[in-house]
């Protein structure tokens, strides 16, 4: 996707970030770019560890001083790289321009103040509202998520509430001063499958409404079906594979998009053996040299030890592997191997 589309909201281009590790700086993000149209939802996919929620953090320069840093790339929202803004002009873009709910809404909500209040301490400091017309655009926000009853729900506490509605609240204050693109970390990991159905409607509910744009960061490929037009995936710090989201399904070309695809079960069809994939995500402070993926792909070859150059193989679908090929031809991948590491 280039960067001078017309519609282009955000481009992100070989973003770095590090933690502080006991032997020096480790990369948690080394080198991610893509880039997210108006009005469009990006899934980003990967194993836990593999760096999505630090992508999500840095994006909005939400790191911990303390231990992390942004050290390099560009995140350019509507025209402007975030990475050159200050402090003050980055607090104007947060909750404004670009809102994030978090996966556990429990920890994210603050128990000691209503969930009235919390929904209204972004409006004010945003939009400037006070008093009564505060009161009254915080409950059109909890309305606009289908609390039921919201004016009696503004003064209740986090505590008092189900995890769905609670997500729901999260969902009101990032979404109250309708933002340009929502960043939504694993919104449904803690709900159960009905109120996850309803809970993903209510957002596409609401993206149609506004024409806002997401990213939406999940483990669950049938989210990503329902949710999702293009799919990135993440692998130990890097983006391996991006795709239209039917192209990812029907034609993977990194061996780690098809493992995590032939980890699901098959709900039409003849039925098949589950696999897994086999090994560990690497220790990022003690990466392997070459394709991080490598350890634990049976396609591997001697042309892994080196790090493969990103190529486009189909339209907006771009790929870094040595195999991609080999990945699109094979049947039921695990078992597609010989056990000299050959294609049958």
């Amino acid at each position: 996707m280039s960067a001078t589309d017309a519609d282009l909201l955000l481009d992100v281009k070989d973003l770095e970030a590090s933690f502080l590790g006991p032997c020096g700086p480790v990369k948690a993000v080394d080198g991610a770019s893509f880039a997210i149209r108006r009005g469009e939802t990006l899934g980003l996919i990967g194993e836990s560890g593999s760096g999505k929620t630090v992508t999500c953090l840095a994006l909005l320069r939400l790191l911990p001083k303390a231990s992390a840093a942004i050290t390099g790339g560009r995140v350019v929202f509507e025209g402007a790289d975030l990475l050159g803004k200050s402090e003050a002009e980055m607090r104007a873009v947060r909750g404004a321009r670009i809102s994030m709910i978090l996966q556990d809404s429990l920890t994210s909500l603050n128990p000691a103040f209503t969930v009235g209040a919390q929904v209204a301490e972004t409006i004010a400091l945003h939009q400037g509202l006070a008093g009564h017309a505060l009161r009254t655009r915080a409950i059109e926000a909890l309305r606009r998520v289908r609390i039921p009853d919201p004016e009696t729900h503004y003064d209740d506490y986090p505590h008092a509430l189900s995890g769905g509605m609670r997500q729901r609240v999260a969902g009101a204050i990032a979404l109250a001063c309708n933002p340009s693109l929502l960043i939504a970390d694993e919104p449904t990991t803690a709900l159960d499958v009905t109120v996850q159905a309803q809970y993903l409607r209510l957002l596409q509910d609401v993206q149609r409404e506004s024409g806002m744009s997401m990213l939406f960061v999940t483990h669950d490929f049938g989210v990503v079906a329902r949710m999702c037009d293009r799919v990135a995936v993440m692998y130990a710090g890097r983006i391996v594979e991006i795709a239209p989201t039917r192209e990812i399904f029907a034609n993977p070309r990194h061996p780690y998009t098809r493992a995590l695809l032939d980890c699901l079960p098959a709900v039409d069809g003849p039925s098949r053996e589950l696999v897994s994939i086999e090994g560990q995500p690497p220790d990022l402070s003690q990466l392997p040299a070459g394709c991080r993926f490598a350890p634990r792909c049976p396609l591997a070859v001697d042309a892994c030890a080196n790090y493969p150059v990103e190529t486009t193989v189909g339209l907006e679908h771009r790929v870094s592997c040595w195999r991609a090929e080999d990945v699109s031809r094979s049947p039921a991948f695990p078992s597609a191997m010989d056990h000299s590491g050959a294609i049958r």
